[in-house]
Formats: structure tokens, sequence, C-alpha cells
């Protein structure tokens, strides 16, 4: 009975994380799809370069209770399965993956930061308050989301550890971390580069129309030349 529930948690997890808020919030706000400019990243910091800060606002809560909630419910009702903590990690994972590989978006996720804070407030609160803490003091300090990010998933399999021990939730800890500074690889060069985005920098425009704008503005003056020929 444990181990069909362990797979129901597990697929309940990823399911869930399948659910890209930051393109659901967008659309339903009438913004510009969030994988159509700036960083291409469907995901809060991404939606924050459209200029609209409620809409960033609502999908970083919405993408972290995607990774929250699945845990919490695992922490509640998987005893009465089997299935205990080190499920409700897993399960945790398993969101995060669906975030970056959504079932439901062709697998074309995000990073998964929001989520992964979810879960780990989720699986220790006081985990998920340090690794918060640090987040908020890089990005303070350094105004990139990127750099607090990958920083933290450093930090949080070692508070962890040397906290609370080297437990199987580790290796689940261990894994999103791993996965989430690797689909960092991007805006690592572009740290080393200096052309990385800070926090809150609008999108620039797209090149696209400016190119179209600009090839629909030569006929009309040609246009007056040919008049002024006339």
């Amino acid at each position: 009975m444990h181990n069909y529930a362990f797979v129901v948690a597990i697929v309940g997890g990823y399911l869930a994380g399948s659910v890209s808020f930051a393109v659901v919030v967008s659309h339903a706000l009438g913004l510009a799809d969030p994988r159509s400019y700036g960083s291409g990243n469907p995901g809060a910091t991404n939606v924050l370069r459209s200029g609209n800060r409620a809409a960033a606002v609502l999908t970083l809560v919405l993408d972290a209770l995607k990774g929250y909630v699945p845990v919490l419910l695992v922490r509640l009702y998987g005893p009465h399965f089997g299935i205990g903590e080190t499920a409700a990690a897993f399960t945790g994972l398993a969101a995060f993956v669906g975030h970056l590989w959504p079932l439901f978006f062709r697998f074309r996720g995000g990073k998964g930061v929001a989520t992964a804070a979810g879960v780990l407030l989720a699986v220790n609160p006081l985990l998920g308050a340090a690794s918060l803490a640090t987040w908020i003091i890089i990005a303070a300090f350094f105004r990139y989301s990127s750099l607090a990010s990958i920083v933290t998933a450093v930090f949080a399999p070692f508070y962890q550890a040397l906290i609370w021990g080297v437990e199987p939730v580790l290796l689940a800890l261990v894994a999103m971390s791993l996965l989430l500074i690797w689909r960092h690889e991007g805006n690592i060069r572009k740290l080393l580069a200096g052309t990385e985005s800070r926090l809150g920098q609008k999108a620039a425009p797209a090149a696209a129309p400016a190119a179209a704008s600009h090839a629909a503005g030569r006929p009309l003056h040609q246009g007056k030349r040919r008049r002024k020929g006339r």
C-alpha cells in the first residue's frame, strides 16, 4: 500500500508543478507570454520585467504554493498510507521537476526558484526560513536574482546536513539544488561577463516590432520623395 501511495504522491507533485503560473497569470491579466521577452523564463522574475508588479507577486506566490501544498499534504496525510518525511521531500522534488519540465506546457518551464522555496518551507519551515533569508541578503546586496538563487541552492543542503543531520531528505534537497544551479548555467555566464539583468530591470523592447516599424517608415519617406519629384 505504501509503495502505491508513494507513486501517487510523486505523480501528484509532478502534475502540480507542471502548472506554469507565469504563463497562466500573464494570460489572465492580458500580458505578453513571459517566454517571449526578457530571459524567456516563465517565472516571477521575468514577469516582473513586464513592469506589472502585481502579476509578478501573484506568480511568485502561486509558484511557491505548488511546491508547498503537495509536500504539506503528504506530511499531513501520508502517515495514514504508510509514507512520511522522505516521501514528502521527494514529492517536493517531483513538483520542482514539474516546474522545470511542465507536462502541460510542452516541457518548457522555468528555473524553479519559487517552487523550491515552497518545497523547503513545507519540508522544514526553519530550513525554508534560513534559505529565504540567504536569498534576501544576497539579492539586497548584489541586486541579482540569479546570484541569490545560486548561492541559496548551494547553502540549503549544507544547512540541512549541519543543523538537522544527514537524512534521506538530504538526497532530495541535493538533487533539487544541483538542478537549480544547472538551470542557471546561462545566468552564470552572464554574471561572469557582467551582462546579467538586475532585479526590477524591465525587458528590452523586442527587436522585431522596432525593425518592422523602421521598415514601415522607409516606404513612407520614399513615397514622399516620389510625390516631391512629381
